[in-house]
């Protein structure tokens, strides 16, 4: 009889909630790369509208200010919508984390019942060959005993014919 684990179900069941959850950590990681990446062009932003400032006509200069200070805020704007990606992030990572532990431990227990189940039908099966073995040993005695029982039958017959 094969090895049957009794609470597989669960195990498939926190294998699947794992997996699913996996799939979440990646979307809130590709959002942190896609805040990131607005972080990145919102500075690149920032560093041409500097450089243009300084080749720009005098009168231009308000706006410029004014839309460095646009650019800023946004800045300021796109690192807080960073932080909260990442704290979201972080907390789905320790979902996770608690998710694989979770698996891990019924896959332990798994492995237990397996080493359990494997050595019991091992000490079944020298159970079985040892009552083999000792019917054959009964059976072999038994043979002895009559082979004996024969010859000294026929020892006793031969000395009776002797005399």
């Amino acid at each position: 009889m094969p090895f049957v684990y009794r609470l597989q179900k669960i195990l498939d069941f926190r294998i699947r909630k794992k997996e699913e959850q996996l799939l979440v950590v990646q979307k809130a990681q590709h959002e942190v790369f896609l805040a990131e990446q607005r972080i990145r062009e919102n500075e690149e932003e920032i560093q041409q509208t500097i450089n243009n400032r300084k080749t720009a006509d005098y009168r231009m200069m308000e706006y410029f200010d004014k839309y460095l200070h646009h650019l800023w805020d946004k800045a300021d704007a796109l690192e807080a919508e960073r932080k909260r990606v990442q704290a979201i992030l972080d907390e789905e990572k320790m979902k996770l984390v608690k998710l694989e532990q979770a698996v891990k431990v019924l896959e332990k227990h798994k492995d237990k019942q397996k080493e359990a189940y494997l050595e019991e039908e091992k000490a079944k099966e020298l159970r079985q060959f040892s009552e083999i073995g000792v019917q054959r040993f009964f059976i072999q005695s038994r043979e002895r005993e009559e082979e004996e029982a024969e010859l000294q039958r026929i020892v006793e017959e031969s000395q009776n014919e002797m005399e």
